[in-house]
């Protein structure tokens, strides 16, 4: 996945997201896929960065992996 698809994606899934948190009322189904989607979106940024972060030391961007949620959603901001 390159940083287009990786950008289109993110997009995606925040178009998705303000949707679903229009209005004042969610259903407990729409609150677990906000969850879930801040989460790829967590990992997707996570991608980017590290895709960025290998070009600009010359490293192949392409070696880049998706890390697990768990781990991306630990990290301390």
């Amino acid at each position: 996945m390159d940083e287009k698809d990786i950008l289109s994606r993110i997009h995606a899934l925040v178009d998705e997201e303000h949707q679903l948190r229009e209005g004042s009322e969610h259903t407990d189904e729409q609150r677990a896929r906000m969850t879930e989607l801040e989460a790829h979106l967590d990992q997707c940024w996570d991608l980017l960065r590290q895709r960025r972060a290998k070009r600009q030391y010359g490293d192949d961007p392409d070696e880049a992996a998706a890390r697990p949620e768990p781990q991306v959603e630990n990290y301390l901001q």
